[in-house]
């Protein structure tokens, strides 16, 4: 089969209006336009998810449920929270959040300090319903499991690990 080429680029060369998908049992991908097929942007290459991306996602989606406090172990928090009082230092999100991120599916474990008095099951179910809905919808991967370990009870009277603001400004 014998195409022309032409001078204006793919992109503009191709509109909704005139693109329609094979309904005749061809492969998958596959479009057609004016007579001619050819396959899909979205399905001419892959796309891989680091690690770290979803360990983002995972942390900021844990951190949004009420009642958690904080994440990872009593030493994890220690070194974190000097790491933050670093000038230019930023809070890290993925402490406390392992994953493992496969081609299509994702395992989460999540360590988490919860505040006194909150329902722990409950603040567990919660967690888990807001990482596995954030991750899955940002990522499109799916999520396996979401493993919580709840490490530690914050109690009111406890100091924070967290900077405090100096007396002087």
């Amino acid at each position: 089969m014998a195409t022309t080429k032409s001078a204006a680029p793919v992109s503009a060369q191709r509109t909704d209006s005139d693109l329609t998908e094979l309904s005749s049992g061809g492969e998958k991908g596959l479009q057609e336009r004016g007579g001619g097929t050819f396959r899909v942007p979205a399905e001419r290459g892959r796309t891989s998810i680091a690690n770290s991306v979803v360990e983002k996602i995972a942390g900021m989606a844990a951190r949004e449920v009420l009642g958690v406090h904080d994440f990872g172990g009593s030493l994890a928090r220690s070194l974190g929270a000097m790491r933050d009082r670093v000038p230019g230092g930023r809070p890290n999100v993925t402490r406390g959040v392992k994953v493992e991120v496969g081609e299509k599916q994702t395992a989460v474990d999540l360590e988490l300090v919860v505040e006194y008095g909150v329902a722990i099951t409950d603040v567990s179910a919660d967690v888990r319903e807001n990482v596995v809905s954030a991750v899955e919808r940002m990522t499109g991967l799916e999520v396996v499991e979401v493993n919580v370990s709840i490490v530690d009870v914050h109690l009111p009277n406890e100091e924070d690990d967290t900077p405090s603001e100096g007396r002087v400004q």
